[in-house]
Order: structure tokens, then C-alpha cells, then sequence
């Protein structure tokens, strides 16, 4: 079996800040709106960067429109609409985003919980599939257009339940943020909207390059035929091929060149503290103390529940050792008991950062773009209608 490293970790989405401003002035918002949804379109490339902290989507709106007018109605801006759309639903929904918001096409009973191997080891058969497996593992990203295929083709082409590919695609993404992913692949699913999200052969060779053509494979039919099928109608055959790819190693814990210790008490006795975490990766405030001391921490019980490829743990510890040379890696609890004796700790709030860390600390919150809707939005439209009509 053949292993895929055709790129290397920090070759596409460098860690540093200055190459996140970079991509924000490189956004030319003519090019986005008009070839957005092709594979080799002017997407900005940022979302790694938003994910992770390093920016946030204010920063972003006002750094493209120093040299772009863009109206509020911009494609651009309705694109950064969905990544607040989907914390708004994290925000009133809570943990139940990752259980299917409401009956899709068929039962959850329906679909396997396993996500089949010939899928991990990019051997399906489908074009299309294959070479968008061999790309999130290249390069730990993937078109937003390529992501609706794989989660489609997974879900009614495969029946196979939403959640195990969700999580699967979580795993190896740089940018991996558990409201916008989960509940994309909901939105594809049919669990998070009113129909499954269904794609064909035709659609693939109208945004993608020749290699992801998929003529005479289970894809190249028509739409209704597919919506048969998604609605429980026969699978087709699989049809494995291709001698496949191994599917990188997942990592419960920072790797050894992070240098993660345990929580230290004795080191932030009586300090102020800007607690660093891997969804707040800036720079801290100009109105920080000078002497505070820099603390980056890895929450023991979510990396026990959500591991991470080589690539991801790449991208934030470099940028965490860039920012202070300390790093615990413990439980949220030994963490609280840790920081209870600090003088102040400071951070930016996020929905990923334990629920028992987050009261100790005074965040900063969350910047948003558009205004936040007290009442809950359950569909795209509903919430676009209000925020940006309030922007």
C-alpha cells in the first residue's frame, strides 16, 4: 500500500500570523464570487487561520475592504455568514449538534456506524472520492465543494451515518471546527435541512479539474435516480480499485516536540496570565500587563475525545511555541486548580475550551461580524434575514 505524503505538513498553510494577513490581503472579492465553487477557484484559503484564532472574521471583513468595497449582500460576506450561522446553532443547541437534529431521508438505525475501509484507503473506485481522500490527507484541507461530495457519496451513496464520517474528516482537517463541520455534514445529510444534498458525474466535471472526473462510475447518473436511492432505495455495487493509501496516524495528545508538561501551580502563583489555546492563537491585547506571563494549554479530555493528525498538531503547536515556551497538557481540572491561584488570567472565550476552565478566566468574547440573534435560528435563511439586516 502506497503512503501519501506528497506534501509537506506546513507547506500549504504556513502557522505564522503574518501569513494569514497575507492571504487577507491577497483576496481579490470579484475572483471569490465568481469562481468560489470551483476546486481551483480564488477561495481565500483562511479558514485554518479562523479555526484556529489566529484571526476572526471581523479582522478579515475589515482587512478586505481596505482595498475592496464590499457590500454587506457579498458573497464573501454571506460565505463567513455560514461559519457564524453554525456557531449561533453550537450556542443554542449545545451538544446536540452531534446527534441528528431531526429524521433525515431514513432512520438513523439505517446507517452504518463504521466508515467502510475502502473509503480510509482512498480505493473506491469513484474518481471523485478517491482523490479527495488522497487530498485531505496530503494537505489536511479540502474544498468546501469536495467536502459536500465525500459526505454525500458517504451518507446516501454508502449509507453510512453522517456522525462517523463527520468525525473521521474532523480528524484530519487543519481546520476542523466541530459546529461548522458536524453540522455540514448534517446540512448533507438531511438531518439539518429539508432534503438530502445529493451531487453526480456532471456536477464533478463542472467545477473540478480532469482528475476528478468520474464518468462511468456509481456517481454518473441522474439526480433522480440518486435521490431513489438516498430515500432507501438498492445501494449500488462497490467496486473497489487502485492499490489505496494509508490513512495517517490520529494522536490523542501533543507530540514530544511540543514539550507539553503537566499544570504547575507554584509557576502561576500570584501571575496575570493570558492563556494560550488551540482556538485562540493571536497575539495578546496591547493592554496586557507586561510582565504576564504566556501559558498555552491542550485540555486532556477533549483531545481523549477528538484526536488529531500529525498535520493539525503541527499547525497549532508551532504557533503555541511561537507565542510562550509553556505548555501544560493536562486535565481541565488539574488546569482550574492551577490557574485558581494566578492573579488574573486573561484569554479569548470559545465554544471548544472546557466548560470548567472557561468561568476562571477573564475572557475576551468572541468578535463577531454580524449581530448576534438572541432567538434561535434553526435554518441559513431565517438567521441571514435577521443578522444581516441588523449588520
Amino acid at each position: 500500500m502506497e503512503r501519501w505524503v506528497n506534501v509537506s505538513r506546513l507547506d500549504l498553510f504556513p502557522p505564522t500570523l503574518a501569513e494569514a494577513h497575507a492571504r487577507i490581503a491577497a483576496v481579490r472579492p470579484s475572483d471569490y464570487a465568481r469562481t468560489r465553487n470551483a476546486l481551483d477557484g480564488a477561495v481565500t484559503g483562511l479558514s485554518p487561520y479562523i479555526t484556529h484564532g489566529y484571526i476572526d472574521l471581523p479582522e478579515v471583513a475589515a482587512g478586505v475592504g481596505t482595498n475592496h468595497r464590499i457590500d454587506p449582500q457579498h458573497k464573501l460576506m454571506f460565505e463567513l455568514g455560514w461559519r457564524e450561522f453554525f456557531r449561533h446553532v453550537w450556542q443554542h443547541r449545545g451538544n446536540a449538534i452531534l446527534s441528528s437534529l431531526h429524521v433525515g431521508p431514513l432512520p438513523d438505525n439505517n446507517y452504518s456506524r463504521e466508515l467502510p475501509l475502502d473509503v480510509r484507503e482512498a480505493r473506491t473506485g469513484v474518481p471523485a472520492i478517491d482523490t479527495a481522500v488522497h487530498t485531505l490527507y496530503a494537505t489536511g484541507y479540502l474544498h468546501n465543494h469536495a467536502r459536500m461530495w465525500l459526505a454525500s457519496y458517504l451518507v446516501h451513496l454508502r449509507r453510512v451515518h453522517w456522525r462517523a464520517g463527520a468525525d473521521w474528516l474532523y480528524a484530519h482537517l487543519l481546520d476542523g471546527d466541530l459546529a461548522s463541520n458536524h453540522l455540514s455534514w448534517q446540512w448533507v445529510a438531511g438531518t439539518f435541512s429539508h432534503k438530502p444534498y445529493l451531487f453526480n458525474a456532471d456536477n464533478v466535471a463542472r467545477y473540478a479539474p480532469a482528475a476528478w472526473h468520474s464518468t462511468g462510475s456509481v456517481i454518473d447518473t441522474s439526480y433522480e435516480a440518486l435521490d431513489e436511492i438516498a430515500r432507501g432505495g438498492r445501494l449500488p455495487a462497490v467496486r473497489p480499485s487502485g492499490d489505496g493509501v494509508e490513512e495517517p496516524a490520529l494522536h490523542h495528545r501533543p507530540p514530544e516536540a511540543m514539550r507539553a508538561v503537566r499544570a504547575d501551580i507554584a509557576f502561576v502563583a500570584d501571575r496575570d496570565v493570558w492563556l494560550i489555546h488551540p482556538w485562540a492563537l493571536r497575539e495578546p491585547p496591547p493592554d496586557l500587563p507586561t510582565d504576564a506571563l504566556r501559558v498555552s494549554i491542550c485540555a486532556a479530555e477533549f483531545h481523549d475525545a477528538w484526536a488529531w493528525s500529525d498535520k493539525r498538531w503541527d499547525f497549532v503547536g508551532t504557533r503555541m511555541a511561537a507565542l510562550s515556551p509553556h505548555c501544560w497538557h493536562d486535565s481541565a481540572a488539574a488546569i482550574c486548580n492551577a490557574l485558581r491561584g494566578a492573579r488574573s488570567v486573561h484569554s479569548v472565550d470559545d465554544p471548544h475550551l472546557d466548560a470548567a476552565i472557561r468561568p476562571l478566566t477573564a475572557n475576551s468574547p468572541p468578535r463577531h461580524l454580524f449581530a448576534e440573534i438572541e432567538r434561535p435560528c434553526s435554518s441559513f435563511s431565517k438567521w441571514w434575514k435577521y443578522a444581516s439586516d441588523t449588520r
